[in-house]
């Protein structure tokens, strides 16, 4: 087999290996994810003002974040399952990171400062805190079982991407009943709800992704 030939069956392989693995996370998150929204509704449901909640732009805001960490979370779960060692990782998530910067600089600009501390706090920060995690763990752990069958070069990084994933799934549920759509309360309770899948992801990744 001549060089150029190898390069390009390297390429073919590589490139079905990585499809492959993203038709497996995307089953693996769809499943997950019918079995949150199965107790999503029975236990939460869809905020009784969602038509309303809908054309404010704040409530819009809210589920554009949370969408579009899903698509990120993605992206890097599917990059790290791969054998090769991706460098800077984390810069994938810089548009989401942007976004949150921007969102928080407005909120500060358009609400008094006496406000603050109430947009930041708001009404369900410890339900926001137990409901995203528990509306993770079925997608996180259908993520985890689909990884099994990569070889990660950092089996605890893609772990960590895959409950930041899975964060993400159950963020998107839980945002259409919570009632606190200012980015000051999203971007801190979600973002710590979020972490906590996290680091539950990386270390069940760091045990069952070993190769």
């Amino acid at each position: 087999m001549k060089t150029d030939q190898l390069i390009a069956a390297l390429i073919a392989d590589r490139t079905s290996t990585v499809h492959s693995t993203a038709r497996r996370l995307v089953l693996a998150l769809l499943a997950g994810g019918v079995l949150s929204l199965a107790a999503f509704l029975a236990a939460l449901g869809v905020r009784h003002d969602f038509v309303a909640a809908v054309e404010t732009w704040r409530f819009n805001i809210k589920v554009g974040l949370v969408l579009l960490a899903l698509v990120l979370a993605f992206g890097l779960c599917r990059a790290l399952a791969q054998p090769v060692a991706l460098s800077h990782p984390g810069r994938r998530l810089l548009p989401l990171a942007g976004l949150a910067a921007a969102l928080i600089a407005i909120e500060l600009l358009v609400v008094p400062p006496a406000a603050w501390t109430t947009r930041l706090v708001g009404s369900n920060s410890l339900i926001c805190l137990t409901a995203i995690p528990a509306l993770s763990l079925a997608p996180l752990a259908g993520l985890l079982m689909a990884l099994r069958s990569t070889a990660p070069a950092s089996p605890a990084l893609v772990g960590a991407a895959a409950g930041l994933l899975a964060a993400a799934s159950g963020a998107s549920l839980y945002a259409l009943h919570c009632f606190d759509d200012s980015p000051l309360f999203v971007l801190t309770w979600y973002t710590l709800a979020a972490l906590i899948v996290t680091a539950v992801g990386a270390v069940a990744g760091s045990r069952l992704l070993r190769w």
